[in-house]
C-alpha cells in the first residue's frame, strides 16, 4: 500500500496514439443494403473500453489492436486477441471479461465469440483463456454484483 492505495502493477505504461475514426461509406448508410459486420466494426466497439487500473482506454494502452480482431460474418464468428501491458497482469481476466461482455451486449446472438490473450504475452495465458472460454464461468462472474459493477465501469465512457 502506498498512501492508502495499493501500488499499480504497471505504474508507467506506454501510451499509444488512437487510430482515427472510420469514415462511414454511402453503402453503410443505405438501410436497404445488408451491412456485414467486419473487423473494424468490432474494433470500434472495444477500443474505448477503459483499463481497470489506468484512466486510459485499451486502445491507448495497445491492449487491443484492429489487426488482432478477426470476423467472419458469414460463419458468425468473432475472435479478439488482447495483449496485457505486462506478463503478470492480474487484471487480464477482468480485461478479457470486459471485452466479452461488450461484444455480448452489442452483437446479435448468432455470433460465437472467442476472446483470448495474444499467445506468449502473459504468464497465466492458458488459465485466463480457459476461464474466458467457459460460458458457465463467465455467467457466474456476471452474477457477482461487485464484479459486474467493475465491468460496467470499464464499459462506461469517461467524460
Amino acid at each position: 500500500m502506498v498512501g492508502g492505495r495499493s501500488a499499480l502493477e504497471n505504474a508507467n505504461p506506454l501510451i499509444y496514439r488512437r487510430s482515427g475514426e472510420r469514415p462511414v461509406t454511402a453503402r453503410e448508410e443505405d438501410d436497404e443494403l445488408p451491412d456485414a459486420i467486419d473487423d473494424r466494426e468490432i474494433f470500434d466497439l472495444i477500443r474505448s473500453i477503459n483499463d481497470p487500473e489506468h484512466p486510459l482506454t485499451l486502445e491507448e494502452l495497445n491492449v487491443v489492436e484492429q489487426v488482432r480482431v478477426k470476423v467472419n460474418d458469414a460463419e458468425s464468428t468473432v475472435s479478439v486477441e488482447f495483449t496485457p501491458t505486462i506478463p503478470h497482469c492480474s487484471m487480464a481476466t477482468l480485461i478479457g471479461l470486459s471485452i466479452k461482455v461488450k461484444l455480448l451486449r452489442s452483437l446479435p446472438d448468432r455470433f460465437k465469440l472467442d476472446v483470448h490473450i495474444t499467445p506468449g504475452t502473459h504468464a497465466s495465458e492458458h488459465a485466463v483463456n480457459k476461464q474466458l472460454a467457459d460460458k458457465e464461468r463467465v455467467a457466474a462472474a456476471l452474477e457477482n454484483s461487485h464484479l459486474l459493477e467493475v465491468v460496467n465501469q470499464c464499459l462506461t465512457a469517461r467524460s
